[in-house]
């Protein structure tokens, strides 16, 4: 296996959708779908493979490329568009080139509802593709019990049903069908249930299930269990419905979509061609800025380039911005809501995923260089002298002005140092005082650093706003290392970044490392200081209670938690208990102790 080829199975997300294998010509090989990408591609490669042609296939893969989808079923839908579209040499080919089917509501006077697999552009409205069929005649089954639906083809315009051209059928007499075509139901009353079914096929399906679920417990009570099994398979059948995928709209004929994000110097994208509702063209790459273009330039680079690629027709191109695009005929649309927003999202999602892979494939071929790009991005936006190989955070814990601590994570080459974190037992300051906690941590810390001759971080990070930045430049300033050190706050909220002096904070942009390794270090930070502060709660907890009883030692008292869990347990357990764990003597000081110190329980009675 080539170097590339291992590189992206080590980076593959673990989502779902589709993968392409193709040779070193360029040739598409095979599409397959997957419920985990990185799982289902690893295992062509680590298996032994029994299939010969199995065993020939990978022998030829050259690239791989994947589209990430939302769910297994879209997966599944977008496998069947692009077989259909490239007829790759190793995929099954159906003999029929059958598609999935949608169900259709049809455009006409007391529109039909029914099962199809041809999609005619004559105004119908069509949900679907459904790759499952239980499904889909599950929906339509519902429908018939629900709704009384006309099931026949006739031409039921207003001049007919006034001619009496048309007569009821059987149907009308066994009350499937309220006799639209005599005239016994109303265009608008029919239309109620059309709606009805619109909003079940569209996601809303609380309601069926729950007519699906007293129909059941109806035929249960009446001892009709093959009914009442019948309906329950429904129910389940309905409950596993996903009702709209992502990738299928039958609103939209042909559209193009494109998505870039830049990612520190880098530029990545995604295009996607939709033609009748279906993806067919998917591509993400990586763009090279030749000179300054700015993304109006780029973005209309990028479409022309696909479309002449791809031998895309279409004239609408989805897009999270407007651009200047050469051909006035073209429209450039930005979805608010909606399929095509759904659409852009996907597109979106494709980019970040392909970002974050070239990312993990960077940090594996040259760990060092990639250590070396995010340092140097921490030093260009947090206005650094020297690179930040060491940097240390400080977080305070007081929760409800209880054992004050705090904690002091250490990160060396962008990582964590763990076997240099500390804590700190807050010593000077009385009552919940961060202000004061953070002046004497930093002070504490710094001052062993200086006395033992150990080095001193390029960058210390404080959590929390201008207050607690301020007390800890106080501490610096006491150990003359203000100015010589490089200092800042983090606050929470909107992730301010504040530097001494400055009143104005500086907000990073959000995709940035350097902001999510400061993130990291505070969240680490946080979570260290936070379990040092339940240690310590929980043996003062201890304190309060088993060392007040004299004769009872740690041992003893690990002895009693460990068995009992609560010190609550302890005192409702009985001498004989207490003696089977720790001995009839220390048990009779337990027992005692806690009868003699009891809660009356009863007021009223207090015996």
């Amino acid at each position: 296996m080539s170097t590339s080829l291992d590189l992206k199975l080590k980076t593959l997300p673990e989502k779902p959708g589709v993968y392409q294998y193709f040779d070193q010509k360029g040739n598409i090989l095979y599409v397959g779908k997957a419920k985990n990408l990185k799982k289902r591609v690893a295992s062509y490669f680590t298996k032994n493979h029994d299939n010969g042609k199995t065993r020939i296939l990978v022998q030829k893969i050259a690239d791989i490329q994947y589209i990430v989808v939302p769910t297994e079923m879209d997966a599944l839908i977008l496998e069947n568009n692009l077989i259909k579209e490239y007829q790759p040499r190793y995929n099954i080919q159906l003999k029929d080139d059958k598609t999935y089917p949608w169900i259709c509501i049809k455009k006409e006077p007391f529109p039909r509802v029914f099962s199809t697999r041809q999609m005619i552009k004559d105004g119908s409205t069509y949900y679907g593709p459904y790759p499952n069929g239980k499904v889909m005649h599950t929906l339509l089954s519902l429908f018939r019990e629900l709704f009384p639906l006309r099931t026949c083809s006739l031409d039921l315009s207003a001049k007919n049903i006034a001619s009496k051209k048309h007569k009821v059928c059987l149907e009308y007499h066994l009350g499937n069908c309220k006799g639209p075509c005599v005239g016994q139901e109303s265009i608008a009353d029919y239309q109620h249930y059309i709606d009805q079914i619109e909003h079940i096929l569209k996601g809303n399906i609380s309601g069926a299930k729950q007519f699906l679920k007293q129909k059941m417990e109806q035929f249960a009570q009446e001892y009709a269990f093959e009914q009442a099994q019948e309906m329950k398979l429904k129910l389940n059948s309905l409950e596993n419905y996903q009702a709209k995928s992502t990738l299928v709209s039958s609103t939209i004929h042909e559209v193009d979509v494109i998505a870039m994000q830049q990612v520190d110097d880098k530029l990545y994208f995604n295009y996607l061609s939709i033609l009748n509702g279906s993806i067919i063209h998917a591509y993400t790459g990586e763009l090279k800025r030749k000179i300054e273009e700015n993304e109006s330039e780029l973005l209309a680079f990028l479409v022309n380039e696909m479309q002449n690629r791809y031998q895309s027709k279409s004239k609408e191109i989805i897009s999270a911005q407007k651009f200047d695009y050469p051909n006035p005929t073209y429209k450039i649309t930005i979805p608010q809501k909606g399929d095509k927003k759904q659409l852009l999202e996907l597109s979106e999602r494709n980019v970040k995923f392909y970002a974050l892979e070239k990312r993990k494939q960077e940090k594996i071929k040259d760990p060092e260089a990639h250590k070396n790009r995010i340092l140097n991005q921490i030093q260009s936006d947090f206005r650094l002298k020297n690179l930040p190989i060491h940097m240390e955070c400080f977080d305070n814990s007081n929760i409800q002005g209880t054992n004050p601590v705090s904690a002091c994570v250490v990160f060396k080459d962008g990582k964590p140092s763990k076997k240099d974190y500390r804590h700190f037992n807050i010593k000077t300051v009385e009552g919940p005082n961060d202000f004061a906690s953070m002046e004497e941590v930093v002070y504490r810390r710094y001052k062993r650093l200086l006395e033992e001759g150990e080095s001193l971080p390029q960058l210390i990070i404080i959590d929390g706003g201008k207050g607690q930045l301020s007390s800890a430049l106080v501490a610096l300033e006491k150990l003359n290392l203000r100015g010589k050190v490089a200092i800042v706050g983090i606050a929470k909220k909107l992730e301010e970044i504040f530097f001494p002096g400055d009143p104005m904070p500086l907000y990073i942009d959000k995709r940035s490392e350097s902001l999510k390794v400061i993130q990291f270090m505070r969240n680490e930070a946080h979570r260290f200081g936070i379990t040092h502060h339940r240690n310590k709660r929980s043996k003062s907890a201890i304190t309060s209670e088993l060392l007040y009883i004299e004769g009872i030692g740690p041992k003893t008292q690990i002895d009693l938690m460990k068995h009992f869990l609560t010190v609550n347990n302890i005192k409702k357990a009985s001498l004989e208990e207490l003696e089977k764990i720790v001995g009839k003597s220390k048990a009779q000081l337990v027992y005692g102790y806690f009868s003699e110190h009891a809660d009356v329980k009863n007021p009223n009675n207090p015996s």
